[in-house]
């Protein structure tokens, strides 16, 4: 009986323990999942903190190559304008296209699509766009149909930007007084050298952010608030006079056969180039089809010896040493004179002449004694006082100093063949400036190019030799043109010209050869001759097989200064029957030509499509408008307002968008 009882409380305490094993199992089990959550959470935490803290920056920047691009704008550079409002340089809004290599899915595909419509070689494309560059070009400034064909292919990672291409609308205007620019629109040579940090546009960046398709969501306005366009510049530079003087240079070399040339035009009151050409002539809009001997600006860069031009100078220091005067007589040696073992000739011979009889005929021999009585100090002074051996100071690049060596170097016989302009290298410029020195009657007065922005002007005008020297020396080289001098041919009816020819042997540059037989025949002309108001200049190189200054270059001057008269409305008329051996004046009569037919009347826009760009540039101008110009070509295709279309208000007519055209190849458009 007790032993039955003891059994039943060993199994009624039983259970109890058994709860009692199994609640503690369950918080054992409970504080297992805790733990092991409580591992799962500090591992995702922790991995958080990971990801966050250390992978963060690298992720947002993966994240931002997929979804975010920046691109970028370049401002428009600078224009460039003669002082007749032409526009000499400008730039044209075209498209070049780039690429994102982290953008493009299938480099493979999308180089072989590319090169059908750009082009360009497969392989380089598959290349580039499989590289790990975050920016590669593709092709610069291509054409608009290309444009479009690239937008139409629609290629992730490939996109389009507006860059400028120079355009210069003259072609060879001025070509080597502009320069030129590199693909990337830097200033490589001339003006757009000189002035490439004025006239150089900025660059704007803006963030652009896309959807998984690529289309863009959002541009932001960064850039935008800025003005990134380059300034412009004005030269001193006449359209109409720099083209009558490169017309008539050009006639004057390839009729005498000659290697180069150069012409110059001042105005003497302010000294502003009216004109500075050059033959053979420079396209600046296809730069690398021309030899860098073609680029040059001769004028500026290279040194010649100016023979006979430079004796009104041995003239002036002469006179202002008292050592000489107009009247005074000098034994020429009928055309040879040995001095120092050494032979001087005339090219004609002459026995007793006058002192301004000697600049007249141009006598080497009389002039040579003059310089040495005169002595070598003082003719060096002079010639230094009037710009030789020194820079203009144009600061145009590279321009060259010439060639003045110090007197203590001179012989007996360097002291005499200086005085006639041997021995002694000048450029064009420095002739024209010394020319000027006289023009003023003795006042230096410097050279002047660029009208805006303003030059800083280094020298002061100063007195160098007096009024009364000066109006001696151009009395007698009025004789030189007006009477039976070297300069006759230059004589223009009605106009008192003062003048001087130079006809110089080239140095051949050979150890003990001394002089060739290159020649430089050059002419200066001042108009009117008692008060100049116009400098003209001529040199032409090595011109065949007539040589001489009076016959090479006076008659390209005469035309010029003819030229220019005109189109100042200073050229008297002409009094009798016309001269039928008189040159016909082709680009007056071009620049005279009325305007293009403004149709329905002159308040409404006229038709330009089919003109030339320098053409339809001059008929906007007259209204005060200068266009936007798009596209490739040299001919308006279109146009923005359409013919018939009012004027823009005066108001509007400034602003970039008031008128565009389009360029184009007007004969391949039609065939297409």
């Amino acid at each position: 009986m007790r032993t039955a009882v003891s059994k039943s409380r060993i199994e009624r305490k039983r259970p109890k323990q058994e709860r009692r094993a199994q609640t503690d199992l369950g918080k054992i089990k409970l504080v297992g999942i805790a733990f092991v959550f409580a591992i799962i959470w500090v591992a995702l935490w922790g991995r958080a903190a990971y990801v966050q803290l250390y992978l963060g920056p690298k992720l947002a920047a993966a994240a931002g190559k997929q979804n975010l691009a920046t691109e970028f704008e370049v401002g428009e550079r600078g224009r460039i304008y003669s002082s007749n409002n032409a526009i000499l340089a400008t730039s044209v809004e075209s498209k070049s296209v780039y690429a994102s290599p982290v953008e493009v899915q299938n480099p493979a595909q999308t180089a072989q699509t590319l090169s059908r419509i750009l082009g360009v070689q497969r392989r380089w494309l598959e290349r580039e766009l499989g590289s790990s560059k975050g920016f590669v070009w593709l092709k610069r400034q291509i054409e608009d149909r290309e444009a479009e064909a690239i937008r139409q292919a629609n290629l992730p990672g490939v996109h389009l930007t507006t860059e400028y291409r120079r355009m210069y609308p003259n072609r060879s205007l001025a070509g080597q007084v502009l320069g030129f620019v590199d693909v990337d629109g830097k200033g490589l040579e001339g003006i757009e050298a000189l002035f490439d940090e004025r006239m150089a546009g900025g660059r704007a960046k803006f963030v652009v952010q896309r959807d998984a398709s690529g289309r863009r969501l959002y541009l932001d306005a960064q850039g935008h608030e800025m003005n990134i366009r380059g300034q412009d510049v004005r030269l001193t530079i006449d359209t109409v006079v720099q083209d009558a003087a490169e017309q008539v240079l050009a006639e004057a070399v390839t009729k005498y056969n000659g290697r180069s040339g150069m012409a110059i035009v001042v105005r003497v009151a302010d000294g502003d180039i009216l004109a500075l050409a050059h033959y053979p002539f420079f396209n600046c809009n296809i730069p690398a089809e021309y030899k860098p001997a073609t680029r040059r600006d001769r004028a500026a860069l290279d040194i010649f010896e100016p023979g006979s031009t430079m004796k009104p100078f041995t003239f002036v220091a002469a006179l202002e040493q008292k050592v000489i005067n107009p009247n005074k007589i000098f034994d020429c040696e009928n055309g040879k004179w040995k001095l120092s073992g050494k032979i001087i000739r005339d090219t004609h011979p002459y026995r007793w002449l006058s002192a301004n009889r000697v600049l007249r005929y141009s006598s080497n021999i009389g002039t040579g004694k003059i310089g040495l009585s005169l002595g070598a100090q003082p003719l060096y002074n002079s010639l230094r006082s009037v710009g030789f051996g020194e820079r203009t100071g144009l600061s145009l690049p590279s321009e060259s100093p010439g060639m003045l060596r110090q007197p203590k170097e001179w012989s007996e016989f360097d002291l005499a063949t200086i005085a006639f302009g041997q021995g002694i290298g000048v450029t064009g410029l420095q002739m024209a400036k010394a020319y000027l020195t006289l023009a003023n009657k003795g006042m230096t007065k410097p050279l002047r190019l660029v009208l805006d922005p303003l030059q800083e002007v280094t020298d002061e005008p100063r007195r160098v030799f007096s009024a009364q020297t000066a109006n001696s020396v151009l009395s007698m080289m009025r004789e030189v043109v007006e009477e039976d001098g070297t300069g006759k041919v230059a004589r223009i009816p009605g106009v008192p010209m003062a003048g001087k020819t130079g006809t110089a042997q080239k140095f051949s540059g050979l150890a003990g050869k001394g002089y060739g037989t290159g020649i430089v025949a050059s002419f200066v002309g001042l108009v009117p001759a008692n008060n100049p108001q116009y400098l003209f200049f001529v040199a032409v190189d090595e011109p065949t097989p007539v040589s001489f200054g009076g016959v090479v270059a006076a008659p390209a001057v005469r035309d010029i200064a003819i030229k220019t008269l005109s189109y100042f409305g200073q050229l008297p008329e002409s009094k009798g029957p016309p001269d039928p051996n008189a040159p016909e004046h082709t680009m007056l009569a071009k620049a005279t030509r009325p305007p293009v037919a403004e149709s329905a009347g002159s308040g409404v826009v006229p038709n330009l499509t089919g003109l030339s760009v320098r053409r339809a540039l001059e008929v906007l101008g007259r209204h005060g408008i200068v266009p936007t110009l798009k596209g490739n070509g040299m001919e308006i295709i279109n146009q923005n307002p359409a013919a018939g279309d009012p004027w823009p208000e005066a108001t509007e007519a400034s602003r970039p968008d008031a008128f565009t055209l389009w360029l184009g190849h007007a004969e391949k458009e039609r065939k297409q």
